[in-house]
């Protein structure tokens, strides 16, 4: 057995013994790979979606499988290959790994899934992992791709976790510019560079749109907009965590420039990327400090509001309680003249003053006495 071959099983190994792998089974399979028991893994040019070989910055050929394509490549030293995956099973992207000898700690991370963005070196092999996004205006979403990338020197591998980035797009593009296609698998890298961060204009674009509603609806009170603001604070977030890393990226490549000998137009165009993904860098951080303004800004009106709403309950039942006064006064008042009253209504035949002359205007004077005396007391008091 080759020493690729046994390099390929060991990290199928340590792959199926991680973890973590047990909880990327259960992960979305547009966020994870689909690791399946070999048996039922399809072949690996059902994971395919395009291969290509050119020469001079022409297509000259697609191969109808991978097989085909690595013995083109292997008869035409003049030629690159640019292979692009999507979602492969572990053994499938295993087998790739094997015919072009890719590194076993970038293919596990390739297996895995889930990694940050960065570029790694591995010999004359270069592992990339971006992350794309895309704004659904539908739902007022942002959405999230993972990609990973394999430049070697005659060879371009991509292996594609979700719909972002539009990679026939990029082909296209690619194919229509043979004078940008011949400069080699580093121009397809920068190609691809190139439209994840084009993908990100529209995506500022979208969370700006959405700031300028949020910023609406605080100041009209709308109820539900700190819900909203915390659901936009995250998607900025993981944007942030998808686009700053690409400056370190790009920043890295710079660094290599001299040493690896990269094609003169080809700096020129790295540093118009680096540029774009510079000023997204920026915006997406001055969206960060704008939605924690906004949330200060939010819960201070909501403070407000909820003081204005103590202030005026505690007035309403302030004068509640002064009406409550008043009510009970004027209860008590008239509650004294019917005890008399209701006592000298008593029909028994011995009770005092009962046959005195002056007993009625008595009983009338008591109680326009107590009524005044009870007036008196309460006026006293402020409750009337």
């Amino acid at each position: 057995m080759s020493d690729q071959r046994l390099r390929a099983l060991r990290l199928t190994r340590r792959v199926l013994a991680r973890p973590d792998h047990r909880a990327a089974q259960l992960a979305p399979p547009e966020l994870s790979m689909d690791p399946r028991a070999a048996a039922a893994v399809p072949p690996v040019e059902q994971s395919v979606v395009t291969s290509a070989i050119y020469r001079d910055g022409k297509r000259v050929d697609s191969p109808p499988t991978l097989a085909e394509t690595y013995r083109r490549l292997r008869e035409q030293p003049d030629t690159m290959a640019w292979i692009g995956l999507y979602r492969p099973a572990e053994t499938q992207l295993l087998a790739v790994a094997d015919e072009f000898g890719l590194h076993e700690l970038a293919v596990e991370d390739a297996i895995v899934a889930h990694q940050r963005p960065k570029l790694e070196r591995y010999g004359d092999t270069l592992f990339v992992v971006l992350h794309a996004a895309r704004y659904l205006d539908d739902i007022e979403s942002v959405d999230f791709g993972e990609l990973h990338l394999f430049v070697g020197k005659n060879f371009v591998l991509t292996v594609r976790h979700g719909p972002a980035p539009d990679l026939p797009t990029v082909r296209l593009r690619m194919e229509n510019d043979p004078e940008l296609l011949r400069r080699g698998p580093e121009a397809i890298l920068y190609a691809i560079l190139d439209s994840v961060v084009d993908g990100y204009a529209p995506v500022v674009a979208g969370l700006q749109h959405d700031i300028d509603e949020i910023e609406t609806e605080v100041f009209r009170g709308d109820p539900t907009v700190t819900r909203r603001i915390y659901d936009l604070s995250q998607e900025v977030i993981e944007f942030q965590r998808a686009a700053r890393p690409l400056l370190n990226i790009l920043n890295r490549l710079s660094a290599g420039f001299d040493k690896y000998g990269t094609d003169e137009e080809l700096r020129r165009y790295l540093a118009d990327v680096a540029d774009h993904a510079t000023t997204v860098a920026e915006r997406v951080d001055g969206f960060r400090q704008t939605l924690a303004d906004i949330l200060t800004l939010n819960a201070t009106l909501v403070s407000q509001a909820q003081n204005e709403e103590v202030k005026r309950l505690t007035e309403a039942s302030y004068a509640q309680n002064e009406e409550i006064k008043r009510i009970s006064s004027w209860a008590a008042i008239l509650f004294a003249p019917t005890l008399i009253g209701t006592v000298y209504g008593m029909n028994f035949d011995h009770m005092p003053e009962l046959h005195w002359l002056g007993g009625y205007p008595f009983a009338l004077a008591l109680m326009a006495l107590v009524c005044v005396a009870l007036y008196m007391v309460f006026k006293r008091r402020g409750w009337l």
